[in-house]
């Protein structure tokens, strides 16, 4: 059991400042925190007691001694690893070799660290909704559109009628079209994308189950979703393309294309033979 730490990490920004100061002191300490009774905790960060209860609240735990577990399995998995912690940002004059390692670390710790706060009944949820879904429907727009994309060409490959546009407008329009019986998957890393938000916003008021796929937190777009799955992924300044985000959503998409697989097995395989036959055709 961890994730203590990335849940604090990812919260921050939206902490309140007594919460933030307990936050603070339990990131720069993180082993002397699992050593710690709720009221030592409290005199050394500075805070309440009343402010730690808040923050693990704040985190989805819960309580103190939850954190602390969480705490001490990160520390444990530190010490396992043995590797370079932390995103490692890109550097002027990196070499190859460099970027190799870092680019694919980030990545690899974007996933790890997402498995850590990826809620396994939220996924069950969302699996149950996609399967029995009449239409689904994936809205993203920039590089949360190509996910969107891909997703559409997976569950196509298993039977499942569902669609992906391009255009924001038209994602909109289509989403006041839906009905109680389809799912709408918004998929946005900051989880503030206007365009995502009032289409999921439109499909929700049809009735439609609605899904989100963003960072960890309160955001808007979480706001407008009946289960939200949360990623991790620290997008650091030089990284605006959102390149770990990236693989962490489509680790995402691939999780819930695999989840509905599975409970139709014997027919998803069927489906995808066909379409294996069908483009192995067309290479002869």
């Amino acid at each position: 059991m961890n994730g203590g730490l990335v849940r604090i990490r990812e919260a921050m920004n939206q902490l309140n400042p007594s919460e933030r100061k307990v936050a603070e002191y339990i990131l720069t300490d993180p082993k002397q925190t699992v050593e710690l009774s709720v009221s030592q905790l409290a005199e050394y960060s500075g805070a309440s007691q009343a402010a730690i209860v808040r923050l693990c609240k704040s985190l989805g735990l819960k309580g103190f001694p939850d954190l602390k577990l969480k705490i001490a399995g990160d520390l444990q998995e530190t010490v396992a690893s043995q590797g370079k912690q932390g995103y490692q940002e890109i550097q002027p004059h990196d070499s190859i070799t460099t970027i190799i390692e870092n680019v694919s670390a980030n990545n690899i710790q974007s996933i790890r660290d997402t498995v850590k706060i990826l809620d396994a009944s939220k996924v069950e949820e969302a699996v149950e909704a996609l399967d029995q879904a009449a239409r689904i429907y994936f809205f993203g727009v920039g590089a949360s559109n190509l996910i969107a994309q891909d997703a559409q060409q997976k569950f196509l490959r298993i039977n499942k009628t569902c669609f992906a546009f391009f255009d924001p407008h038209v994602q909109l329009t289509t989403a006041v079209t839906l009905t109680p019986r389809d799912v709408a998957v918004g998929i946005s890393y900051s989880g503030e994308t206007r365009e995502v938000i009032a289409t999921l916003r439109s499909a929700k008021e049809q009735g439609a189950t609605t899904i989100s796929i963003t960072k960890y937190g309160t955001t808007s777009l979480h706001a407008h979703s009946d289960i939200p799955l949360c990623i991790s992924s620290t997008e650091n300044e030089i990284r605006s393309g959102a390149m770990a985000s990236r693989i962490t959503q489509l680790n995402v998409i691939d999780i819930l294309y695999l989840g509905v697989a599975s409970r139709n097995y014997d027919k998803s395989v069927e489906y995808l033979d066909r379409s294996r036959a069908a483009i192995k055709d067309l290479s002869r």
